[in-house]
């Protein structure tokens, strides 16, 4: 824990302050000038020069051992499944030093030249055992290293290696890598077995020697073993496992645990697998039948044998027998592709390495980044871009989605659960590997955070390095003519359809993650009312805007095909100005978080704020506006009491070219497609219904033949004239209205309202002129007839020919 300078200044001269005095020693303390403040500080001085009285006692400190143990063991690690990684990691080491120490010593490999790990397990026993053909210990290495909790063989073997090179003016240690350096995974052991049992050969001991503890003793047995020499080399480790730990004596909770942990060490790992199958044994009967058929030359068998008996003996059932097999299966086959040199793979061991850590065989990745880290932290990684979106991200439910990016150090697995990548590129997947990470004793947790934001940083730079350049490649693809180079047409179609399915995660990323915001807005693709079947980014959109439009136009909608029917892009489509079609619901949160892009402000076409300078005659606009405003002055004001709250102003239109009204939202309101988006929110409850209703502007088109006909029905403006309004130029008012609000894309105000208005103008489309409902009409009683049956066709089962042969089997017993 670290603390301010000052404070530990003070807590140092307070505990001064009360120390006895015999126990004081000299003390200078030099404080610097307090009217500088920019430069205050206190420094202490302590010199420590206290020594113990001759006659004073010394004591070692005492632990109890089996409380110690449980301590170490219950306390580290969170999760039991780890005791397999460790056991495995250990055999890993001793098969490593087994192969750097034969190089000088070949006799070493003697009597078993495989380094492997070997796991076996007996479910009725509830063993399980861990063999591999490394190093292996002597008596006195089996009572320092397991004798000793924390005190671990490897590191005292690599600190050899490194004296002994230091000593030799080499490094020796460079060409071995080990993994275990804290001296506790072999006690994880107990996290599962009740008492654990070792069995160890070394190649240059005679003996093979036993070591054994039960959980929670304090003590522990070595002895010969009793059973001989069954080792040629190496160890063997025996759980005796807990009740409530049986589960990992089944074979495919094995095997999941041992590819989960340590799918890429070095040293081929095997399972011991049974299975049980059912075999085709032959009669005794017949086996004696067939010996006397053996008869000497000449003699003949005089019997006669018939079809029938034949055909019995062939539909005799065969006899079956279970059988048990047990085979040793290889578990990790696959290679750490990531500490090869990226010239030396080829794209099928990408692919094929793909498939292994996305576990799905029918899938590929659109495109993968190799490198190699190197500054405070180094590391190795390998990214892919899939081809899919996870199903929990279709679903919405990515809370408890994996990382997609796993840690290793040294080729073992420490956790997937690390937030290597952000949450909107957790999608990817891939494996961060270091050989220098602070881990703490457990190895499932890092000792500094600091170091995860280091990696976190470069893999985030590195991934949307690789998302652009896969993007600048698709576009190219794209704008290609020549169809046959480099595969073209797969690349840009590879391109299109991936970003049709990851734009909103990008998106996701522009809102969370400030420092790359200006990356990833050069990574986003729209469709446009220009691209055609292509994308369209927002710096080429700039580069294209007319020479008098300072905005980047957007129109918001369900999807394309919604968003090209919008009443709002008429004007422009007339003037040849692109629009970007937002079809994402993340996009309106986007232009909320980021207003605009290289000094270009997002606006919605949808808005009342959409102006066009593009006029030559500014002047000649404003009379024109000065002339509506005042010659629809009795319209509007009529409307505007009419809708109410409906709608916040009814205004003059400068945009509407075919339609008669539309309604669109103010300026600094919501959207009618963010209205949308918020009310259908699946947690969203309490909220009230002002808060998400948007600020509607009722535009009329001041040149349309419907709206004159309303201006000519319209009460007068006059304020002491009565409104007097025909019931049908009301009615026809409502239903401008309401197509207004859907032509907006806004929800209606009044259904009910709506549908009597409808059936009203239907009924005058269709001259009816009462809506009483018509009378049932009286029907005679019909008395029911018998079906007709015929007579020449026979029932079914009546027959001979239906007739269903029966059959005894060979106890006599007939199945129906």
């Amino acid at each position: 824990m670290r603390f301010d300078r000052l404070a530990i200044h003070a807590l140092a001269v307070l505990a001064l302050s009360h120390t006895p005095t015999p126990f004081r020693q000299h003390t200078s303390f030099a404080l610097a000038d307090e009217s500088a403040e920019d430069e205050a500080k206190i420094n202490v001085q302590v010199e420590d020069t206290y020594k113990a009285p001759e006659n004073a006692e010394h004591f070692k400190f005492e632990a109890e051992v089996s409380r110690m143990l449980d301590i170490v063991v219950n306390s580290l690690y969170q999760n039991k499944d780890v005791f397999l990684r460790e056991l495995i990691s250990n055999a890993s080491d001793a098969l490593d030093k087994m192969r750097f120490l034969s190089l000088t010593n070949p006799t070493y490999l003697a009597g078993e030249d495989q380094l492997k790990v070997e796991i076996e397990f007996d479910s009725e026993q509830n063993v399980l055992v861990v063999r591999d053909t490394g190093i292996g210990m002597t008596h006195n290495d089996l009572v320092e290293n397991l004798g000793t909790v924390a005190r671990s063989g490897t590191t005292r073997f690599m600190q050899a290696l490194k004296d002994q090179g230091e000593s030799s003016g080499g490094g020796m240690s460079g060409d071995v890598s080990q993994i275990g350096q804290f001296g506790v995974g072999f006690y994880s052991s107990f996290l599962v077995a009740d008492r654990v049992q070792v069995a160890s050969k070394h190649p240059e001991s005679d003996t093979q020697w036993v070591w054994t503890s039960a959980n929670g003793a304090s003590e522990f047995e070595i002895f010969p073993d009793p059973r001989g020499t069954t080792l040629a080399r190496g160890s063997e480790i025996t759980l005796f496992l807990k009740e409530d730990a049986l589960e990992y004596a089944d074979q495919y909770r094995l095997e999941e645990l041992a590819k989960h942990y340590s799918e890429f060490v070095v040293h081929p790992i095997y399972l011991r697998t049974i299975e049980t199958m059912e075999v085709e044994v032959e009669d005794e009967e017949e086996e004696a039948a067939a010996d006397d058929e053996e008869k000497p030359e000449g003699e003949e068998d005089d019997l006669e044998v018939s079809d029938e008996e034949d055909a019995e003996e062939e539909e005799k059932p065969k006899k079956m027998k279970e059988v048990t097999t047990f085979e040793m299966k290889h578990l990790n086959g696959s290679p750490a592709v990531w500490t090869r040199s990226k010239e030396d793979i080829a794209d099928e061991e990408y692919q094929s390495f793909y498939k292994l850590i996305a576990k799905d065989e029918s899938i590929e990745a659109a495109t993968w980044t190799h490198f190699q880290a190197e500054g405070n932290i180094n590391f190795k990684s390998i990214l892919y871009l899939p081809t899919e979106v996870p199903m929990s991200w279709k679903n919405g439910m990515t809370s408890g989605e994996a990382t997609g990016l796993s840690l290793y150090v040294q080729k073992v697995l420490i956790s997937d659960e690390f937030e290597l990548l952000p949450k909107y590129l957790s999608f990817m997947k891939g494996v961060v590997d270091s050989d220098d990470l602070p881990l703490n004793v457990n190895r499932e947790t890092l000792q500094e955070s600091k170091i995860i934001q280091i990696i976190k940083k470069k893999v985030v730079r590195k991934a949307l390095e690789m998302m652009k350049k896969f993007i600048d490649d698709g576009e190219k693809a794209t704008e290609s003519d020549d169809e046959e180079e480099n595969s073209i047409t797969g690349k840009a179609g590879a391109y299109k359809d991936w970003m049709t399915k990851f734009s909103p995660a990008l998106k996701m990323g522009v809102l969370e993650d400030e420092p790359n915001r200006g990356k990833i807005m050069k990574l986003l693709r729209y469709k446009s009312t220009a691209s055609g079947d292509n994308l369209t980014s927002l710096a080429k959109y700039v580069e294209n805007m007319k020479e008098w439009q300072k905005e980047i136009f957007y129109v918001a909608g369900l999807d394309q095909e919604s968003v090209e029917k919008s009443q709002f892009l008429e004007p422009f489509l007339e003037k040849g100005v692109e629009v970007l079609y937002f079809t994402d619901p993340i996009d309106e949160y986007l232009v909320q978080q980021v207003s605009s892009h290289d000094g270009k402000k997002f606006v919605n076409i949808a808005s009342e704020s959409v102006k066009f300078r593009d006029e030559d005659d500014e002047d000649l606009e404003k009379r024109r506006e000065k002339f509506y405003k005042e010659q629809f002055k009795p319209l509007t004001k009529w409307l505007k009491s009419l809708y109410g709250s409906s709608v916040m102003r009814v205004a003059i239109s400068k945009r509407l070219v075919s339609s008669p009204a539309i309604a669109s939202s103010a300026e600094f309101g919501h959207s009618a497609n963010m209205e949308r988006i918020m009310r259908a929110q699946a947690y969203s409850h309490g909220q009230h219904d002002f808060a998400m209703r948007s600020m509607k502007i009722f535009e009329i088109n001041p040149r349309h033949p419907l709206i004159l006909k309303l201006l000519e029905g319209a009460p007068s403006d006059e304020e002491d004239a009565e409104p007097v309004v025909d019931p049908e130029m009301e009615n026809a008012a409502w239903i401008l209205h309401d197509m207004a609000l859907l032509n907006g894309g806004f929800q209606l105000t009044d259904p009910e309202g709506h549908s009597k208005r409808m059936m009203k103008f239907i009924s005058s489309s269709l001259g009816v002129d009462s809506m009483e409902l018509a009378p049932h009409p009286e029907l005679p009683v019909e008395e029911e007839e018998p079906p007709e049956l015929d007579l020449d066709e026979k029932p079914k089962g009546t027959s001979p020919e239906d007739a269903i042969p029966l059959t005894p089997d060979e106890f006599g017993n007939i199945e129906l």
